[in-house]
């Protein structure tokens, strides 16, 4: 499933309420530094020269929406084909918004879905900074799962590297980590092994975010062999969390 617009919705989201989606990437393809085997996007499009929207025209549009919208919106989501932060003028379409919103719908919350690829980029840090909520992904503390299901562009990076990225937050984001199992390209695949959680809960403990969102697969997915989580396992791993101190948000 594609965006083909720059602003969709108001939709209604699992983790956000009503939210009003923001498309920095590509209409007419999927375009990211992951390509995660849950994502409701499917598989990355190789374009030779994809076309991005400029910061006049996303700006335009968000302001369109807005005044027509009657702020009937609990967030402005940055989300869409793919990773938000890709975009060159991210941080200035993230002070646009910030001022439209102030403007138009003072009520809202500016939220970003991003996969943290693009942390090294000052520009990205600072235009997420200017978020209400910085949503970052990571759906493994081990190496080989979070290739596994992230599928990740750069194929050197590892989850060491993501949690030295997110240091530069001081703690101030959350962190959103999807649990699924199942196969796909023959590999067996299961981010809630004890293996898997005891991992997860060290990182987590490392990093001290200052919510976690935990979620299950909802939609089709592009490698059509994976499996929800049970509600009752989900709800321990949530239950863990909660008892080490953390906010968290479940999902099912």
């Amino acid at each position: 499933m594609l965006f083909d617009k720059i602003i969709y919705g108001p939709v209604h989201s699992r983790r956000l309420g009503t939210s009003l989606g923001v498309n920095l990437m590509p209409t007419d393809c999927k375009l990211c530094t992951f390509n995660c085997i849950y994502c409701e996007c499917g598989w990355n499009t190789p374009v030779s020269h994809p076309v991005l929207p400029s910061h006049k025209q996303v700006a335009e549009a968000l302001e369109q929406q807005l005044l027509s919208a009657d702020c009937q919106i609990d967030t402005i989501t940055f989300s869409g084909n793919g990773e938000p932060t890709l975009h060159p003028e991210f941080e200035g379409i993230m002070r646009d918004t910030c001022s439209l919103r102030d403007r138009l719908c003072p009520d809202a919350k500016v939220s970003v879905l991003s996969n943290s690829t693009q942390l090294h980029r000052p520009d990205v840090v600072r235009g997420l900074m200017l978020a209400d909520k910085r949503i970052l992904k990571l759906d493994s503390a081990i190496d080989s799962t979070m290739h596994l299901i992230d599928q990740p562009v750069n194929t050197s990076l590892t989850v060491a590297s993501i949690v030295e990225m997110l240091k530069q937050f001081n703690h101030d984001f959350t962190l959103q980590t999807c649990f699924l199992k199942g196969t796909c390209q023959n590999h067996e695949i299961d981010n809630t092994t004890p293996e898997e959680l005891d991992a997860y809960y060290r990182l987590v403990r490392q990093i001290a975010p200052k919510e976690i969102m935990i979620y299950v697969i909802d939609r089709t997915t592009p490698c059509t062999t994976l499996q929800k989580i049970s509600p009752e396992k989900m709800q321990e791993i949530a239950n863990t969390l909660r008892s080490l101190g953390f906010a968290t948000l479940l999902t099912i």
